[in-house]
């Protein structure tokens, strides 16, 4: 198998799919694609049908969209926990994840994941205030249920959809409770993590569009890269 994922530092949707392969230790490799510089949406569109990361590759299949991927690793390897065992929780899990997928608009657009970047207090409270208030209730509520560390306990694909957040928290030093401050801390301690972490950090790449600075309109798009 083989994973095509965006820059490590940046590309939020790429880190899901890739810890799951990673924590639940099924081989693959994986291919960087830039998002951004001359001509990379030309590559995108040639590499993926499309035009986006993430994308398994598994001999002639290709699978892109990270929830389509996530279901197609839980099929070929259902020995793997990658969801939670028990019926209703896989459908609590589901359900989390789907949300995930589809809602939050807020807190990803204002605040994006930025592996390397220290803002705090870059990102206005009221701007992501929903945002926040749901994920205190979801992923509260979730953890008060499980014990945690993480959503059900054990980690799963559910904490795979959630993992960029923690990364939002830490690097906008956002305001929420204790409950998802130690949620987070759980993310960065598990080793897959660490292994995106430290990959993240060694890249030399910039993607204006998803820094604070450019996003904010303090510099102007094109002049950090």
């Amino acid at each position: 198998m083989k994973l095509l994922i965006g820059n490590r530092n940046y590309s939020s949707w790429s880190l899901r799919p890739w810890l799951v392969l990673a924590h639940f230790d099924i081989p693959f490799e994986d291919e960087v694609l830039q998002l951004a510089g001359e001509g990379f949406r030309d590559v995108l569109a040639q590499r993926s049908p499309t035009g986006r990361v993430p994308l398994l590759i598994d001999g002639d299949l290709q699978v892109p969209e990270t929830i389509a991927i996530i279901e197609y690793l839980a099929d070929c390897f259902p020995d793997k926990p990658i969801w939670p065992q028990d019926r209703a929780d896989r459908a609590r899990a589901r359900a989390v994840s789907a949300e995930m997928h589809a809602g939050f608009t807020a807190l990803r657009s204002y605040a994006p994941m930025n592996l390397r970047a220290s803002h705090p207090g870059r990102v206005s409270a009221d701007m992501i205030a929903k945002d926040l208030q749901r994920l205190e209730h979801s992923l509260g509520g979730l953890l008060s249920r499980s014990g945690g560390p993480f959503l059900f306990g054990a980690f799963t694909a559910a904490d795979a959809m959630y993992a960029p957040v923690a990364t939002r928290i830490r690097t906008y030093a956002l305001p929420v409770s204790d409950t998802l401050n130690d949620y987070g801390a759980a993310i960065y301690a598990l080793p897959a993590f660490q292994r995106w972490l430290a990959l993240a950090l060694q890249e030399p790449w910039i993607v204006d569009d998803d820094e604070i600075d450019v996003i904010q309109g303090v510099a102007p798009r094109g002049s950090l890269a």
